[in-house]
């Protein structure tokens, strides 16, 4: 062979250049251009959705100027407060022919109490009438609250008078068998140069002279509660009125949201729940600590709400909000990340923000010294919602609640 051949057969070798993609190529480059086109079009309505975002957060007004909070760890859930279904055992009554019987007070078998719609119910042989009304209509939204009126805290005088405390209104007296009204201290008049915005709870002395009760903001009313408790506004106050002379003293200041109120058996001390705070403070109206103030219990579990007496002498205390431990808590872990509470209200409004709230709802039992001695739950809130209040009756726990359409009772005997 010379030369030349061998040089044609080697060139003859050579592989050739394929020209047009195979299969593979054409699927790969077809992969990789859709992801760009994923990439591009993900990064544009990112930008799109962030960048208004951004101007929201920057540029909306915050309606609240809240404040940091610090908190301990909240207290473990074990022992007597460890987790249960025990209020699962309660039945619904009256479901859907009522809406926010926030507090419950009986009258041998005949039960009252005060609705969002600004009535006074009686409730008698399983049948519900209307004894009063405070305001007036319309009373279908948040907004229609200050005229349509919201009992809040009410209670037995001695003489078998109603005593009703209005968010809005101020503090009435009903009679049971009429239905007549008489107003005993209205909102119109500011106290100390404060005006009563949020009248929230009341106790009263065995002669029912005195009365005293809780104003939990002089900024907020009773509507904006979540603002007052995402602020952390410390302008709420304890306050007592004589039904005889009329006037009005200011007990405590600088109280933050508080909320439902109990004179102790003995009536030497005032309890008062500092929802906020998740603690309950005690303020001395006679004896030699008359006008001292102490904490009676602190760092609890949950934010009380109402508190009540107990058959046993202690006392009852509802919460519908938990700081669970285990687990987590939102409320205690924004508590001093003031950005974070001004993002969310520049966002959501109110009702929303409640919706994020995990309904859990919670019941225990205090003794005279403000120690636990038994607790009752309904994680996720299946039967017990929104509790606000435990009124003990002939054995039963009568369950109030800020915003559910029915009464919870449950058997004490059975838990």
């Amino acid at each position: 062979m010379n030369e030349a051949e061998g040089l044609r057969q080697r060139r003859a070798g050579r592989p050739q250049v394929i020209t047009e993609d195979t299969p593979a190529q054409q699927a790969k480059d077809g992969s990789t251009y859709s992801s760009k086109v994923f990439r591009v079009t993900f990064m544009i309505l990112a930008v799109s959705l962030i960048i208004p975002l951004l101007g929201a957060i920057v540029l909306l007004e915050c309606p609240i100027d809240p404040q940091p909070l610090s908190f301990k760890e909240p207290p473990l859930l074990t022992g007597v407060l460890e987790p249960n279904i025990k209020l699962r055992q309660a039945e619904r009554i009256f479901e859907n022919q009522l809406i926010g019987p926030e507090s419950i007070v009986s009258i041998g078998d005949v039960l009252f109490t005060g609705t969002a719609d600004g009535k006074i119910l009686k409730i008698e042989d399983g049948e519900i009438k209307t004894l009063a009304r405070l305001g007036h209509g319309p009373c279908r939204t948040r907004e229609d609250e200050p005229t349509c009126g919201r009992p809040l805290g009410i209670r037995v005088g001695p003489t078998n008078t109603l005593f009703v405390a209005d968010a809005y209104y101020g503090i009435y007296e009903i009679d049971t068998i009429t239905g007549d009204v008489k107003m005993l201290l209205s909102t119109s008049e500011p106290v100390e140069g404060h005006k009563l915005s949020f009248v929230n709870d009341l106790t009263l002395t065995r002669d029912g002279r005195k009365i005293f009760f809780t104003d939990s903001s002089s900024k907020w009313q009773r509507r904006d509660y979540s603002f007052l408790v995402m602020e952390g506004t410390d302008d709420g106050r304890l306050l007592e009125y004589d039904t005889v002379t009329k006037e009005v003293k200011v007990l405590m200041v600088g109280l933050r949201f508080p909320n439902g109120v109990q004179l102790s058996p003995a009536e030497d001390f005032v309890l008062v729940a500092e929802t906020t705070l998740a603690r309950i403070r005690r303020y001395y109206v006679s004896g030699l600590m008359k006008g001292g103030a102490d904490i009676f219990v602190e760092n609890m579990p949950g934010f009380p709400d109402n508190i009540r007496l107990s058959s046993s002498g202690g006392y009852w205390v509802a919460m519908s909000a938990v700081r669970p431990n285990p687990g987590f808590s939102m409320v205690d872990f924004i508590s001093e990340k003031t950005w974070i509470k001004r993002i969310i209200f520049k966002l959501l409004s109110q009702e929303t923000v409640i919706k994020f709230v995990p309904k859990y709802s919670l019941v225990v039992e205090l003794s005279e010294t403000g120690s636990y001695k038994r607790s009752f739950h309904d994680p996720n809130g299946m039967v017990v919602a929104y509790v606000s209040e435990a009124h003990e009756h002939n054995g039963y726990l009568y369950l109030g609640s800020f915003r559910s359409p029915f009464i919870c009772r449950l058997n004490l005997e059975h838990v």
